[in-house]
């Protein structure tokens, strides 16, 4: 079977690498400001092009005097994209002609050798599609004018990227993966947990809060699983980051979570639980996904002992502490973790896992109808001196588990007492992990 060919865009800053990324991936996935330096990570896609899959990758802007800190792992990570390349795209921008930064990436480039393509982007009419022509300057490589923005010539360049590895065009057959979105507020160690997962420079790790700038996917085998793992750009509150790029790194992160089917939501140890973690926890249980609470950075409170698991005493304070002020997310399993250390790595994930299973479990409807039919008869529940009555319970959807329950009057199913049945429930399928979600509707006979 041949191998799903991987092209690689790069380029200096603010050339329109985003936006070639965004446009053949069919939607707003990367980052796009005027802002150079927006995209830092690199950033991969599995697209298709008349039928035939690749792989896309964006990287963040190559320059090599800057006086961003980042600047030498940013050319580090586009340079293990390069290594990963199969076509290389090199992206120039035709209003500013030939640029100095140009001629050192082309340097950088030169000796490669996977076939490399000059996108002259911005060649919006014939006259810049003309002046293209000079981007020859840069090396022996073919040049061809686009605009990514105006989707003019990104077809052809795609055509031209699978004549460039005609081998490597075959459909191959998709392989089942777990997606698992790793979240959290800035700054607590995402990153670097993506980086112990996949044994690579991922995602570029630094003090500096809002490193990632996107969403970002890696794909690992852990035992006999495929795993998708998504790091995502640290969650801030909306009001504080509209009309901002750090607004759309945050829709980035909640669509990271949208298509994923577990999140390990990371707390950083040495701050306790925060409001920030609080808002990430709870977004995970607005969309309905499995949910692994990780406590990240352990290393800073005690010496690590391997798998970190919950024994000490500050563990179990910490523990208390979350629960107390997470109530509504006891499902989720607590786990600790150094992921600058690298220990207790195999808690998370496995937890995860195990949260998935029981996200896609479905509970048999004898034995749902069974758990409620006993809790009514053992804590009846009445209100405006009516009572409620429960003639039937299904699970009618998975992932997570949703159930109906057809009752005599519907505004008679307070809260309180819908978990109060969750926890009956639970304690006969302990669903570890996922929520467990209720809908309520009138008995057919009864609303007529």
């Amino acid at each position: 079977m041949s191998k799903i060919p991987t092209f690689v865009i790069v380029g200096r800053p603010n050339v329109g690498k985003s936006t070639l990324f965004n446009r053949i991936y069919g939607e707003r996935l990367a980052v796009v400001e005027n802002q150079p330096g927006i995209t830092r990570d690199r950033l991969y896609a599995d697209c298709e092009h008349n039928d035939r899959p690749f792989k896309l990758v964006d990287t963040g802007g190559i320059l090599f005097s800057d006086d961003d800190p980042l600047i030498l792992q940013i050319r580090t990570q586009a340079d293990v994209a390069l290594a990963e390349a199969d076509v290389i795209l090199f992206i120039v921008d035709t209003t500013d002609g030939i640029h100095p930064d140009d001629i050192e990436v082309a340097n950088h480039l030169r000796g490669m050798q996977q076939p490399i393509l000059v996108l002259a982007n911005k060649a919006d009419n014939q006259d810049r599609a003309a002046q293209s022509t000079e981007f020859y300057g840069l090396g022996r490589w073919q040049v061809i004018p686009i605009s990514a923005l105006n989707n003019i010539g990104v077809s052809d360049v795609l055509d031209i990227a699978f004549d460039a590895c005609p081998k490597s065009s075959k459909k191959q057959k998709k392989v089942q993966e777990t997606k698992i979105a790793i979240v959290g507020r800035p700054n607590v160690g995402k990153s670097s947990l993506l980086n112990a997962y996949t044994g690579t420079t991922r995602s570029i790790v630094s003090d500096i809060a809002g490193t990632t700038r996107d969403a970002i996917d890696s794909i690992i085998m852990f035992g006999s699983k495929q795993v998708r793992l998504i790091d995502t750009a640290g969650l801030r509150r909306k009001g504080k980051i509209q009309g901002t790029y750090e607004y759309y790194m945050a829709l980035r992160s909640e669509r990271a979570i949208m298509r994923s089917e577990c999140t390990l939501v990371l707390i950083d140890a040495s701050d306790g639980l925060t409001d920030g973690d609080k808002r990430t926890a709870h977004l995970t249980r607005e969309n309905n996904k499995a949910c692994v609470l990780v406590v990240n950075k352990w290393d800073k409170i005690e010496e690590p002992d391997g798998n970190l698991g919950i024994s000490s005493s500050e563990k179990k304070e910490f523990v208390t502490i979350v629960r107390n002020e997470l109530p509504e997310l006891k499902y989720a399993p607590i786990v600790f973790a150094s992921a600058q250390q690298e220990a207790g790595l195999k808690g998370p994930m496995n937890q995860a896992l195990a949260a998935i299973e029981n996200w896609k479990f479905r509970i048999p409807t004898g034995a749902l109808n069974k758990i409620i039919k006993d809790a009514l008869f053992e804590k009846p529940y009445q209100r405006k001196g009516k009572s409620l009555k429960i003639y039937y319970a299904t699970q009618f959807k998975t992932a997570p588990p949703m159930i109906a329950l057809i009752c005599n009057d519907p505004e008679l199913a307070h809260f309180s007492y819908l978990r109060y049945l969750e926890n009956k429930i639970r304690e006969v399928y302990p669903l570890t992990g996922t929520p467990i979600k209720f809908t309520v509707k009138h008995h057919r006979k009864e609303s007529e």
